[in-house]
């Protein structure tokens, strides 16, 4: 058995300490068994371990995210990019691909493919070895774990069983309430988005999309592939599904509401609560102090991005509320360290600048590049380190200062923990402005 996790999102639902890059699996909300803070990804890379699956992990997620996979979970796994973003039938078939080319997988051998950041007990993840024997010892293309239902929820798609054949009889996809408690009267399960099939299934089943013959030519025709989910595009289309059932503790931590609701601190960072606060939650990223006074059932939020204040029921609407918000994170967690924008100004002339504050970790360093719309000052504010700039590599500590003009190619190492302030000059600040190239320290 090899496993994929699938990594996407786009950070909507928990602004504003997610955004594009830092999607909700990497926010660090929730505590390990020696109480300290743990990403969504980092439970449940953590949980598959415990279950005693020991196997190729493989991430798909997009380019944005591959920093953040890396931080949280090191070099321990392997991460696929999705060259665009097409849903999840392309990217499952990508990194099936990916396991059956680059890792030698029999076309026997059973993929089980699950979401990154479900929140359940072990016994979720000790099932995933009861999904595989489903099709590896039966007659079924596919097997699909089921969530024993705990209320009539509209909000998920429900599987509902063949109990003639212990086989799978069809699909019904977010349900009104009368309906889903009707589908439940009648033996249906949640989908939770978890799916096991051969990867020479899944092989075939691409064969009707585009020619290939290895790794390389299903990422090059990665753009051919329809932009449609997985459910959709094979599963309601296959007769032959077995269900394995799971009847424990399992959340979809997709909304303040019901991330807080597994919170054990009500409150994260600078932050002073009165005792008359009641059920209300404060998660403050920033370095002023947040003070709350009589709050009830309320979510307060601070980041860079931004600052959240909702009753919690009224927080699963956040989404439609922030469309119109600036896409630019103005935090992003890397490999390297992290990035947090302190000041952005646009002047009279048509140049702006754009003022941020890095931390890079000792021993890692910033990507070897060049700009071509805009020049450089590093300010280095604690630490140790080297910069490289059009090869010439110079130490630097406290107080030094770096001028990177557009078109010179720089870099930075940290020997010890790194502080800098970056102040970006030009008439287009954008984060693609960045040239990478080859450089060895």
């Amino acid at each position: 058995m090899k496993i994929i996790l699938l990594s996407g999102g786009s950070g909507k639902r928990l602004w504003p300490l997610s955004n594009d890059i830092r999607s909700k699996q990497f926010l660090k909300l929730l505590k390990n068994e020696n109480g300290e803070p743990e990403s969504m990804v980092q439970r449940v890379y953590g949980q598959i371990k415990a279950a005693g699956i020991e196997t190729d992990i493989v991430v798909a997620t997009g380019k944005n995210q591959k920093d953040s996979i890396t931080s949280h979970l090191g070099d321990s796994v392997d991460v696929v990019l999705e060259p665009e973003r097409r849903d999840t039938f392309p990217a499952i078939a990508l990194a099936s691909a990916y396991l059956y080319y680059e890792k030698q997988m029999d076309e026997n051998e059973v993929v089980v493919v699950l979401p990154v950041d479900p929140y359940a007990e072990l016994e979720y993840f000790t099932l995933l070895k009861d999904i595989e024997e489903k099709v590896a010892d039966t007659t079924a293309n596919i097997a699909l774990m089921g969530i024993k239902p705990t209320y009539p929820s509209a909000k998920y798609g429900y599987i509902i069983p063949n109990n003639k054949n212990n086989l799978v009889e069809g699909f019904q996809e977010k349900p009104t309430e009368a309906l889903a408690k009707q589908l439940i009267t009648d033996g249906a399960m949640w989908n939770g988005g978890v799916f096991a099939f051969k990867v020479g299934y899944m092989m075939e089943k691409l064969k009707n999309y585009i020619a290939f013959s290895d790794y390389a030519d299903v990422e090059q025709q990665y753009s051919m592939l329809p932009k449609i989910s997985f459910d959709y595009e094979v599963v309601e289309k296959e007769k032959d599904i077995a269900m394995v059932e799971y009847s424990g503790i399992w959340k979809d931590l997709g909304t303040w509401n019901t991330l807080t609701e597994v919170m054990e601190e009500n409150t994260v960072g600078k932050v002073l609560m009165s005792e008359s606060c009641k059920d209300t939650h404060i998660i403050n990223e920033l370095d002023i102090p947040i003070t709350v006074l009589g709050a009830k059932s309320m979510v307060i939020a601070a980041s860079p991005d931004g600052i959240l204040i909702s009753d919690k029921r009224e927080s699963s609407y956040l989404k439609e509320y922030i469309n119109d918000i600036s896409k630019r994170p103005m935090y992003e967690e890397s490999g390297w360290g992290e990035y947090k924008v302190l000041d952005y100004v646009e002047y009279d002339d048509g140049n702006s600048s754009l003022t941020k504050s890095l931390f890079i970790k000792a021993g890692e360093s910033l990507n070897y590049q060049e700009h071509a719309v805009r020049d450089e000052i590093w300010t280095i504010v604690d630490g140790i380190g080297d910069i490289v700039i059009d090869g010439h590599v110079r130490n630097v500590r406290r107080g030094d200062v770096a001028y990177i003009t557009k078109g010179q190619r720089h870099s930075i190492k940290a020997m010890t923990d790194l502080r800098v302030i970056e102040v970006q000059i030009g008439n287009e600040l954008v984060e693609t402005d960045a040239k990478d190239l080859e450089w060895t320290w």
